[in-house]
């Protein structure tokens, strides 16, 4: 045990390389808050750090009451009708949705304005008019075989 004891705790080479960290450090710290931040255009310094690629939304305001069937169809119905998703009749599905169109018109659009099963109200389109609605209704099941008339819009 007496040799343990007497040994030093660290040994003169390690000393400088232990010393070294601390020292980098702190000069680090000193150049990093020293540093001015960058003069120049602030125009030329978004371009330089811009991404690759931009994304543009463009939002298209309509009047209330004034899209077609198919404009509703395209931007509320198909999400779930041209793929039958949720047990929903697939839009030109004629064996589909004659028992639907069996029932009239104005059940199938009572039942898209309400929601049924799992369709939610409106198609999910909360902000559809029930015109619009009539005119969805209309050009979904006339794609499954029916002859309804489509409400006209409004010019």
């Amino acid at each position: 045990m007496p040799a343990l004891c007497n040994r030093p705790i660290a040994s003169p080479d390690s000393l400088p390389r232990r010393a070294a960290l601390p020292v980098l450090a702190l000069l680090a710290a000193l150049l990093g808050a020293c540093s001015q931040p960058q003069q120049g255009d602030p125009e030329a310094r978004a371009s330089r750090i811009e991404p690759v690629a931009k994304i543009s939304l463009k939002v298209q305001k309509v009047a209330p009451g004034s899209r077609t069937g198919e404009q509703v169809y395209q931007g509320t119905c198909a999400g779930c009708h041209a793929a039958g998703a949720l047990g929903a009749p697939k839009t030109g599905d004629a064996a589909a949705w004659a028992p639907r169109i069996a029932q009239g018109f104005d059940t199938l659009t009572k039942n898209a304005i309400n929601g049924i099963r799992q369709m939610p109200p409106r198609g999910g389109g909360a902000d559809l008019t029930d015109t619009e609605v009539q005119r969805a209704v209309a050009y979904l099941a006339n794609s499954g075989g029916a002859k309804f008339a489509e409400p006209p819009v409004a010019k």
